[in-house]
């Protein structure tokens, strides 16, 4: 499996509320990449190519951070770590990157989906879902994106 997704940020001299904001009215998210060996790198990201790319990746999907620094690009493996959203526009105000060596293992929390009715819903009882994700460790390129759950064959006190 290889990295097809692609997201090209530049390095950012500026941090703190005052410079953020300003990135934030041009339209750029702020933001920060962890690299493998411990370092941190500001950076700023368009906004509509982060949107797009996050919809399509999420937190499981490794795709390649291009970082601009004086003219020069540095292609590095990542994962979107965190994200941090505005508390009532539909927009980023922040995102962490986390650089992982595609040999390593890492540990991520996966989505559950959950598909199908089960005889116990149709006899007149209720799907009680504890969990929205489970967390799973293996090689960033061989992790799923979510974890699919049947529950066709559950009959009421049913558990998973």
């Amino acid at each position: 499996m290889s990295i097809e997704k692609t997201l090209s940020v530049q390095k950012r001299e500026n941090s703190g509320k005052g410079p953020s904001g300003r990135l934030r009215s041009q339209n750029l998210i702020p933001g920060v990449y962890y690299t493998a060996q411990g370092e941190n790198i500001t950076v700023q990201a368009p906004a509509l190519p982060l949107e797009k790319i996050y919809e399509e990746v999420g937190h499981t999907t490794v795709f390649n951070l291009e970082i601009e620094e004086n003219s020069q690009k540095s292609t590095h493996p990542v994962l979107i770590w965190q994200v941090q959203r505005h508390p009532y526009k539909n927009c980023f105000t922040h995102i962490d990157f986390y650089g992982v060596d595609l040999d390593k293992e890492v540990k991520v929390d996966v989505p559950l989906e959950f598909v199908g009715v089960s005889r116990g819903v149709k006899l007149g009882g209720v799907l009680e879902t504890y969990r929205e994700s489970v967390r799973l460790s293996s090689k960033p390129l061989d992790m799923p994106q979510k974890v699919t759950i049947d529950v066709s064959d559950m009959n009421i006190n049913d558990t998973i």
